[in-house]
């Protein structure tokens, strides 16, 4: 009884961050604060995973690969369908869940501990959309991350399969072009616009609706990344069934 309680709070205070909306003075700083804690914060930690990674990928795949009879081009292949389908969105996404979802919980948490969210009610500010609504706006540029995550990550898979003799350049982007199939971006763009409703609402439940002090605001946070982590794998996996089966 207690996860459906959980759940329905959940959905009312999603519907409670579109009413009674803050003036859009106030709301623009607040929205661009976000922007800049969540977006423009992570692009760097994005930057250094995706390349590292998608030399991984590449690295893995070439060493599996090593027979005469198959073709250098299934390397790059193989890492573009990686890092397009699964990595970028669904895996940097978690990552996320750890840096971002996180930092939601505990920022909103603190707020709940030191009665700020209080003192926002007492002056007839509705603090749900004073607090999450801001950072749903933010996370609506969370696909921008993703983009960069995939050019990176394609990127260090291109470094990684050159420099380190695996195959040349030219078999490589011989490889990413083919069967390139357009709706596999849409079908990345797609989940990673769930992922991001889910990484600003669920971690911000956590932050909001906590109990107790500042040890509490730990709690919550490692709660909040768990239930994130699990929710995006859940998504990721009916977006995968609904979409391309």
């Amino acid at each position: 009884m207690q996860y459906l309680h959980n759940i329905g709070t959940y959905f009312l205070m999603v519907i409670e961050m579109f009413r009674k909306p803050t003036k859009w003075s106030v709301m623009r700083h607040l929205i661009l604060k976000d922007i800049d804690d969540l977006i423009i914060g992570s692009l760097g930690i994005v930057a250094f995973i995706s390349f590292f990674v998608g030399g991984v990928v590449t690295i893995q795949t070439a060493l599996n690969i090593d027979n005469p009879l198959i073709p250098k081009e299934l390397v790059g292949f193989a890492t573009r369908q990686s890092i397009l389908l699964e990595f970028a969105p669904t895996f940097m996404s978690i990552i996320m869940a750890g840096k971002v979802g996180s930092f939601i919980t505990s920022s909103i948490g603190t707020m709940r501990v030191t009665e700020q969210i209080d003192a926002l009610e007492v002056m007839g500010i509705n603090s749900i959309n004073y607090l999450v609504f801001p950072k749903f706006i933010a996370m609506a540029f969370y696909p921008f991350v993703i983009s960069i995550a995939m050019f990176l990550g394609i990127l260090g898979g291109l470094a990684a399969c050159v420099f380190g003799g695996y195959s040349s350049a030219d078999s490589f982007i011989t490889g990413l072009q083919q069967d390139f199939e357009p709706f596999h971006i849409a079908y990345a763009f797609i989940k990673t616009f769930l992922f991001a409703f889910v990484l600003a609402t669920v971690p911000s439940y956590h932050g909001y609706f906590m109990k107790g002090g500042a040890l509490e605001v730990g709690e919550a946070s490692t709660t909040s990344f768990v239930r994130t982590s699990v929710t995006i794998i859940l998504l990721n996996y009916l977006a995968t069934q609904l979409l391309l089966s």
